[in-house]
């Protein structure tokens, strides 16, 4: 088999396929050009190609893109906060968004403004200062989305700021475009563009550039086929689209790269969807003029059953580099060929120019979920270093002749169920990292997990799989067999990590798998939230913790700093914690010598006493596997949830009132549609038997808070 590297290579050279990158290169200085600012001041707030572009060193005291400039290493240089005065930083101002979700967003601060995005797509912008609100915009997002979730209920990363407009996406698909200064609606596409319903989803932030705006999606496991979308930043209208997957190819394919896709797949991949959903690092790089991307996992995840007689499976899990302004393909780097395990490659990529044997390299860096931290050539996508960042036995190392993970043949769970490391959810995932470029040091939120993967028993049996049009279809049975060895411990990290040896600078454990992206800045510090409450500043040289402040929310989000009239802030946005009172979303912001107090008090709830369990052992385990194929999305893995209702806390009225939430969809109006067509009133009953049983266990053994997989 061909090398991905060398293929890609191939492709770059076939000029009806793709440009050449070295065409593509182009001086910074050319790159976005205001034709509507050229001679004359920019108007307050007004964002280009060209202001982002400078804006590293012009104006650290502004955070205008997605990972602070389109490099997204997601480091400042100011120093105000720094080592030494970290110890007296201290809340400046609240703001209370009354929503019981998670908040994943990064905001954009430019000109004194801050703006950012709820779980429920709603927008805001605010005086960064003092937090009061200028405007807020609600795309009245259909709360019946919330069922395609496949990670835990509503979600948005935040918006992109382009040239007087603010862009973002919705959970239920759609691109907004508003008027910066007043918030009002400029144009709202369907980013769908199908005749009938279709479960797609968005949580990811859009970028902007070349007069384009470029957005994926999300929901893979709905039978989906993955796509980057590019559209006309005035008008809102579809540009182009690259499709991550082939469809039918009966019908001609869509663009010519999908010719040569095709041919890594096998069956009937089509009418399972393939999965490849784009849904979170977009990234341009100004350099080459190139867009970059990461590319989803395999859906159904078994590549047994989505694509018998083997195959690649082109393009999912890795990194494609496409021309922003044709969407054609330049180079693709695949991290996980034939996908099988929901190894996607979606996780934040970061830009920067490395020394690599002697050379100076313009690279991307990337921890993808399979576990192995890549540096790979922008400019071609040429492998330089994959290491291990975390536990893994899927793979046993990476071979550098030809880019390809060299798969562990006795962690085969074609048909033996096994524990595989990492887990699902990804030894990293979107999550950001941050990059300090002096020190070369990458730090990296990291989930040390296992997950339980066997094929379904159905499909044992019969070699027929289907999709399920009211769930999930991942084609995998994750409950551990009764005689499966111990689950590994589950652990959460921060590492800083040296890219090109794959050497732990320093490791710091955290409370809780899964913990908040990270933000570095030049006064030798590195930031990070946790699921547990806590915001903590590492030393960014030892990892030792300078500094604390308890939440009393979860925080997966990243920080940002910013600073206006001389005065440096951090401010990050905070969601609804585990077993905590009153914890709705908030963006909570900090500064020096600051000592302010949250509007409210929020205490520790403690989980109320169930119902008597009336349910046997046999249907405890029956109710298990409906609530891991019906709630687990939502509601958590063994019934933990932080960022949704976590159901072990019913109070005895939302028991009596089960059936009708669950079957009735009496709470449609907050997102809890009607599953009457997913399970029976028996089956509804023996879920709730199920969370009967974990909320006794929980009494009895109180469980770590956990955030949900994202």
């Amino acid at each position: 088999m061909k090398s991905l590297r060398l293929w890609a290579r191939a492709l770059v050279l076939l000029p009806a396929i793709a440009f050449t990158v070295t065409a593509c290169i182009k001086d910074a200085a050319d790159i976005g050009t205001s034709t509507e600012t050229a001679g004359e001041a920019r108007p307050s707030g007004w964002v280009d190609e060209a202001r982002v572009i400078a804006a590293g060193e012009a104006e650290p005291e502004s955070w205008l893109a997605h990972g602070q400039t389109y490099d997204e290493l997601r480091f400042s240089t100011l120093t105000q906060i720094n080592r030494d005065t970290v110890g007296i930083l201290g809340l400046a101002w609240v703001k209370n968004l009354d929503i019981p979700h998670r908040l994943q967003a990064t905001p954009l601060v430019i000109d004194g403004v801050m703006y950012f995005t709820d779980a429920w797509s709603v927008a805001y912008a605010v005086d960064a200062q003092t937090g009061e609100q200028i405007w807020r915009f609600d795309p009245e997002t259909d709360r019946g989305s919330a069922r395609y979730s496949c990670c835990g209920g509503p979600a948005n990363r935040g918006v992109a700021a382009y040239k007087g407009k603010i862009y973002f996406a919705t959970f239920d698909a759609r691109l907004v475009a508003l008027d910066q200064a007043t918030g009002e609606k400029i144009w709202d596409v369907d980013t769908t563009h199908y005749p009938t319903h279709n479960p797609y989803t968005i949580t990811g932030a859009p970028r902007a550039v070349h007069g384009k705006v470029f957005i994926g999606q999300s929901s893979s496991e709905f039978g989906l086929r993955g796509h980057l979308s590019a559209y006309d930043a005035e008008t809102g209208e579809l540009a182009w689209r690259f499709f991550t997957v082939p469809g039918n190819p009966s019908k001609p394919f869509e663009h010519p790269e999908l010719d040569e896709a095709a041919k890594t797949w096998g069956g009937e991949w089509w009418k399972l969807g393939g999965g490849g959903t784009v849904w979170h690092a977009i990234v341009y790089d100004a350099k080459f003029d190139q867009l970059l991307f990461g590319t989803g996992n395999g859906a159904p995840w078994p590549r047994k059953i989505r694509s018998p007689g083997g195959g690649d499976n082109l393009f999912l899990g890795g990194v494609m580099s496409v021309n922003p302004n044709t969407g054609r393909m330049n180079w693709f780097f695949q991290m996980t060929p034939a996908d099988n395990w929901d190894f996607n490659a979606c996780q934040d990529i970061a830009l920067l120019d490395m020394e690599i044997d002697g050379k100076v390299r313009s690279v991307l860096l990337q921890g993808p979920k399979n576990g192995f931290f890549y540096v790979l050539d922008r400019e071609n996508g040429e492998l330089l270093r994959a290491n291990p960042y975390v536990r893994l036995n899927w793979a046993t190392h990476i071979d550098m002749a030809t880019g390809r993970p060299v798969e562990n043949p006795e962690m085969a769970y074609d048909e033996k169920a096994q524990w595989v490391l990492p887990s699902n959810a990804g030894g990293h995932s979107w999550q950001a990292m941050a990059v300090d470029p002096d020190r070369g040091i990458a730090y990296l939120p990291v989930q040390d997990m296992a997950a339980w993967y066997g094929l379904p028993q159905s499909f044992l049996d019969t070699g027929e799989y289907e999709l399920d049009p009211n769930r999930m279809s991942l084609g995998v049975d994750m409950r551990p067999a009764e005689d499966a060895p111990p689950r590994p411990e589950n652990r959460g990290y921060l590492k800083a990590l040296d890219p090109l040896t794959g050497e732990e600078v320093w490791s710091v454990e955290r409370a809780t798998p899964y913990n908040g992206g990270t933000l570095a800045t030049s006064g030798g510090l590195v930031f990070q939230g946790d699921a547990a409450g806590q915001l903590t500043a590492y030393d960014a040289d030892d990892g030792s913790v300078l500094w604390e402040y308890e939440t009393r929310g979860n925080t997966p989000a990243s920080p940002i700093t910013y600073a206006i009239d001389g005065e440096q802030y951090l401010a990050v946005l905070v969601g609804r914690a585990w077993r905590r009172e009153e914890s709705d979303g908030r963006l909570m912001v900090f500064k020096l010598g600051a000592q302010g107090e949250t509007t409210r008090e929020l205490g520790d709830a403690e989980m109320p006493e169930p119902p008597p369990l009336t349910a046997g052992e046999e249907d405890i385990a029956r109710g298990e596997v409906l609530y891991n194929r019906t709630c687990v999305g939502c509601h958590g893995i063994d019934a933990v949830a932080t960022i949704n209702a976590d159901l072990r806390m019913m109070s005895r009225d939302t028991h009596d009132r089960f059936q009708d939430i669950v079957r009735g969809g009496v709470l449609a109006d907050k997102g809890m549609l009607s599953f009457a067509a997913a399970v029976t009133e028996h089956e509804t009953e023996l879920i709730r038997q199920y969370v009967i049983a974990q909320a006794l266990k929980a009494r009895a053994e109180p469980t770590p808070t956990q955030d949900a997989a994202p």
